[in-house]
């Protein structure tokens, strides 16, 4: 059994029956454990494990399901085992709501208390009380050291723009921060769980943006949700610049088409 399999036990106090990897963790290591007085558990390690248990938390207690933490420090996180079953013909229509709830939850300001990151893609959360000033600043020209010049200067053309294209104060809810597909949990017909977070409060549009960015749920959730905006088609390029942006420090050039696109799209 592993390393991190026997730290996780040795964290909640109790004998280790059985360990097995999970599939998926691109940025971390994640294992199913089995324990001696016959609960299970999932270990994960990620950048910051407690600010993880703090997102997810924070999740829960504004009505949306997560996992509950059972155990936390600087290098492992242990959760509940929820179950994944997989979706049935009513789960679109119940993630809608479940993410109607968790952005009903509203800040101050925009931002998160602490910085978090994907793997080494730092995400920067300083507070700002104008929220196109922080999407340039903190989603957009940070990135600007690791990225061809030319679309380096395409980039700082939008976020020179922002102030005309995104609202300056929309209501600052409570993000999930990396709202794709693998990171919901079904069972059945309900959402069973919101797992892998990168919170911080912001526009609703992003979380619904990323949720579109490999593919979409079906027209239940915007039934759920409630009706898009005005101009969000117009924004959506512009949220999604983001997580492509970060999938292409992660993971290579592969997703330098996908960034080329979202700038096209937004005119730049």
């Amino acid at each position: 059994m592993n390393g991190l399999a026997r730290h996780a036990a040795d964290l909640l106090g109790v004998p280790l029956a059985e360990a097995r990897p999970m599939a998926g963790g691109d940025l971390s290591q994640c294992v199913r454990l089995r324990l001696g007085d016959g609960r299970e558990a999932v270990a994960k390690t990620g950048p910051a494990p407690r600010e993880e248990a703090r997102m997810l938390a924070a999740i829960a207690a504004n009505g949306a399901p997560a996992p509950a933490v059972l155990a936390a420090d600087e290098t492992v996180l242990v959760l509940e085992c929820l179950p994944d079953t997989g979706s049935g013909p009513g789960t679109d229509a119940d993630l809608g709501r479940v993410v109607a709830r968790l952005h009903a939850a509203e800040g101050e300001r925009y931002g998160w208390h602490a910085d978090y990151a994907f793997g080494p893609v730092a995400i920067e959360n300083a507070w700002d009380d104008d929220w196109p000033a922080f999407w340039g600043r903190r989603r957009l020209l940070c990135h600007a050291g690791h990225l061809p010049i030319p679309l380096v200067r395409r980039i700082e053309r939008l976020a020179d723009d922002l102030g005309n294209r995104l609202p300056e104060r929309p209501r600052p809810a409570l993000l999930h921060g990396d709202l794709w597909s693998g990171n919901v949990l079904y069972a059945g017909d309900r959402v069973s769980g919101l797992i892998d977070p990168a919170c911080y409060y912001g526009h609703a549009e992003v979380d619904l943006a990323i949720l579109s960015l490999f593919g979409r749920p079906g027209p239940g959730f915007r039934t759920a949700y409630g009706a898009p905006e005005p101009g969000a088609a117009e924004r959506a390029p512009i949220y999604k610049l983001w997580p492509a942006l970060v999938h292409w420090r992660l993971f290579g050039d592969g997703y330098r088409s996908m960034v080329e696109g979202f700038l096209g799209a937004a005119g730049v």
